[in-house]
């Protein structure tokens, strides 16, 4: 089992086993940790290995060239979108973030490509309306499981065949940067819905009121005119912010250092006034 090096993580930045290594050990398999696949003896140890096939699922790294080779059936990845849309390395959010209706998974051989290599299977799964990043990647897991278990049937059956990506709908999946969590209000409030969704739970939509961060983490749409960012009404519900379209009604929010508060918690400690804005700072 090979999988990342332990990262630092949490808010003590301690040093944190990632889930496969720890199933691994909990299974009693070997796990092996290189820093990256280029590293002196990593091809080496793969090729002892024998494997019949490389299965790569959400491994964070570019494989170079020397381990695509190795296996007789190849390198497959198992990638949460419907190639040739969303390659790159946050397709979940992007669909979320374009507001696509449909998503899936895709079991493709890779190449020296970025998700350029050719399909065994496209699997479909609808974007429900109340799906987050955590929730439609939760679903996607399990449709993926099916999937890479569906393909290596066919392989072993004899039945797989891989088809080129079409040509036509290619989009790139860049990472999330850090300046896309700040909200901006002069958008509509379907797109700033849809951000709130996308980058939950991390790393969580943000604005700024009074010079403070404010996480926004739930929020629904509200047919109502006022000026991008100023509070139009706020109470037991939540806080209604106008857009540069409608308005959000913000229902869960969370102070720097603090924790998720449902709006009429939030607003006992952080009293909020009709007219104030968020916004990043001016």
């Amino acid at each position: 089992m090979l999988t990342q090096p332990d990262r630092p993580a949490g808010r003590g930045m301690r040093r944190s086993e990632s889930a496969v290594k720890q199933l691994a050990r909990a299974r009693g398999l070997d796990v092996f940790q290189p820093q990256n696949l280029k590293d002196e003896g990593v091809l080496d140890r793969l090729i002892a290995a024998r494997p019949d096939a490389l299965i790569v699922a959400a491994y964070g790294l570019i494989l170079p060239q020397g381990p695509l080779g190795i296996a007789p059936h190849g390198a497959l990845n198992i990638h949460a979108s419907l190639l040739p849309r969303w390659r790159g390395a946050a397709p979940i959010q992007r669909a979320l973030l374009a507001g696509d209706r449909e998503t899936g998974i895709t079991i493709m051989k890779m190449d020296a490509g970025l998700d350029t290599g050719p399909m065994l299977s496209l699997n479909r799964l609808a974007i429900a309306e109340e799906d987050d990043a955590q929730s439609l990647h939760d679903r996607l897991s399990v449709l993926g499981a099916e999937a890479i278990v569906g393909a290596l049937a066919d392989i072993a059956a004899g039945r797989a065949r891989a088809s080129p990506q079409p040509a036509a709908g290619a989009t790139y999946a860049r990472k999330i940067g850090k300046e896309e969590a700040e909200l901006d209000w002069t958008r509509s409030n379907a797109e700033l819905e849809r951000t709130v969704r996308a980058l939950r739970p991390t790393p969580g939509a943000r604005s700024q009121l009074r010079g403070e961060i404010v996480k926004i983490w739930r929020a629904r749409c509200v047919a109502r005119a006022g000026t991008p960012g100023a509070v139009l009404e706020r109470g037991a519900e939540g806080i209604l912010i106008g857009c540069g379209e409608g308005a959000l009604l913000v229902t869960e929010l969370q102070r720097a250092g603090g924790t998720r508060l449902a709006a009429a918690d939030f607003l006992r400690g952080f009293p909020v006034s009709c007219g104030e804005c968020f916004g990043a700072a001016r």
